[in-house]
């Protein structure tokens, strides 16, 4: 038995025309652009907190991987790697102001837009899942300002990173077992710096990046919610 031999069409097909036949990518691309976008949602600025936060998101990741080259999560070496960057880099003080000040506005405009979500009931079904992983998100944005903050390793982190560790000693049954597993040992130390750069370059921002994902395709499946008495017209 002998196989039919591809023919002079399927052998010099190019590259892009072989993707799309497999995977349709331009095509759902296509559909994605189709979408009617109601004329409310467009107009109310509060509707854009969502995408700008995945924007952020995004500054922040390449911002932060820019910082990687230069910064070194040590004890002898954090805090003159840092004011390496800020003096002697070329643009190294523009870049981490803007991983700075993102990292606050990523927060901020989340915050905003979990309040228009409460505001229109967006937390209600069907689309109460979509409303856990947002505030998921919330929690693993304040986790990148809680590691990130230790990184420069000078006195405020150090100390705003002691009595925050601190905190989780309340916490019920495992405060102890937390203590320990966020400093890595009694104190704050250099294991604690290595601890929080892990969690903050690699384990955070995986989490993040697969939770945004999950949440974009929630909002696909559901939609976004409508204001309260909100009527509907033929432009919707």
């Amino acid at each position: 038995m002998s196989l039919d031999a591809p023919t002079r069409t399927e052998q010099t097909e190019p590259a892009p025309g072989y993707l799309e036949r497999r995977f349709g990518l331009v095509a759902a691309l296509k559909h994605e652009g189709e979408d009617i976008i109601p004329r409310h949602a467009t107009f109310w600025p509060v509707y854009y907190m969502g995408g700008l936060s995945a924007l952020t998101f995004a500054i922040q990741v390449a911002s932060g991987i820019l910082l990687m080259f230069y910064y070194k999560p040590t004890v002898d070496e954090a805090y003159s790697s840092v004011e390496f960057i800020m003096t002697e880099v070329s643009f190294g003080w523009f870049v981490r102001s803007v991983h700075h000040w993102c990292a606050n506005l990523f927060v901020v405009l989340m915050l905003l837009h979990m309040l228009r979500v409460i505001l229109v009931g967006g937390y209600k079904p069907p689309r109460e899942l979509t409303w856990v992983t947002g505030f998921l998100l919330l929690l693993l944005g304040m986790m990148f300002g809680f590691t990130g903050y230790l990184l420069p390793w000078d006195q405020i982190a150090y100390w705003a990173t002691t009595v925050g560790t601190e905190m989780a000693r309340s916490v019920p049954f495992i405060g102890d077992w937390l203590l320990q597993f966020l400093r890595g040992g009694e104190n704050v130390s250099g294991d604690t710096l290595t601890r929080f750069f892990v969690m903050h370059v690699i384990i955070l921002p995986i989490f993040t990046a697969l939770l945004i994902l999950v949440h974009l395709l929630m909002i696909r499946t559901t939609g976004i919610s409508n204001p309260i008495n909100y009527q509907p017209g033929k432009e919707d």
